[in-house]
């Protein structure tokens, strides 16, 4: 999983130095499943879902309102907007999952800020996974960044468990919820993702059947990490 990660790690760096106005998302993800491949492994998105629709890129690339799961295609990127890249890969049958939002050019005050509190927010909720904590302390973590800013958290969308599968129990919550969930044990690998909205937590799909959009349209943000508890505490394995 650490040479998954890594390599989820290098092509969001990838990414980044490519992305810039007038790029599309066509070539962002060409060069993202390039990558990949030439590196031994195999995207962990393409072909993903159902059959009668399966997801048909190698990126997940959501822009602006996007807040999970767009489709790269030919649309070319914006001065002014943000965009969300999610990658995945797998190694000899292990997973790797990271996402990170990404300002083109100058953004207003309000929308760096979003983007930062996202990123910190994630942080928040990786110091929380140490042995013998609860599930429900990442969520708590999570929302207490978030919450002084009166974002919206959205709950449709949570992180997982991760490992021979991209998507294992258990749940992630980005917020409080009823139970403290499971007791974290050294061992267990988690994919952490909160998902932050300008506006309201509630999402749409759009009819592709894959892009989530806010419902009120506000702008999103997203940041993901694929960590292991270990008896030292949290490791990030989605880093190069």
């Amino acid at each position: 999983m650490r040479q998954a990660g890594r390599i989820v790690a290098e092509v969001l760096a990838l990414v980044e130095s490519e992305l810039k106005p007038g790029a599309t998302t066509a070539h962002l993800d060409q060069i993202a499943e390039k990558h990949i491949r030439a590196a031994g492994a195999t995207p962990s998105f393409k072909g993903y879902g159902d059959r009668r629709n399966p997801f048909p890129a190698t990126l997940c690339i959501s822009i602006d309102d996007e807040v999970v799961h767009g489709i790269p295609g030919q649309r070319t990127i914006k001065d002014g907007q943000i965009v969300s890249i999610d990658a995945g890969a797998i190694v000899d049958g292990w997973h790797g999952d990271g996402a990170r939002t990404f300002i083109v050019g100058s953004p207003e005050p309000k929308v760096k800020e979003l983007v930062d509190t996202t990123r910190l927010a994630l942080m928040a909720g990786i110091a929380a996974a140490r042995p013998g904590a609860r599930i429900g302390d990442i969520s708590a973590a999570i929302e207490d960044v978030a919450s002084p800013y009166g974002y919206g958290i959205v709950r449709q969308f949570v992180g997982h468990g991760i490992g021979t599968e991209m998507h294992q129990e258990p749940q992630v919550p980005n917020y409080r919820v009823g139970s403290k969930g499971m007791e974290l044990v050294p061992g267990i690998c988690l994919a952490i993702e909160p998902m932050l909205t300008l506006g309201g937590h509630e999402v749409a799909v759009k009819p592709d059947g894959w892009t989530i959009v806010t419902r009120d349209g506000s702008l999103a943000a997203h940041f993901e990490h694929t960590i292991a508890v270990t008896d030292n505490g949290p490791e990030i394995l989605t880093t190069v």
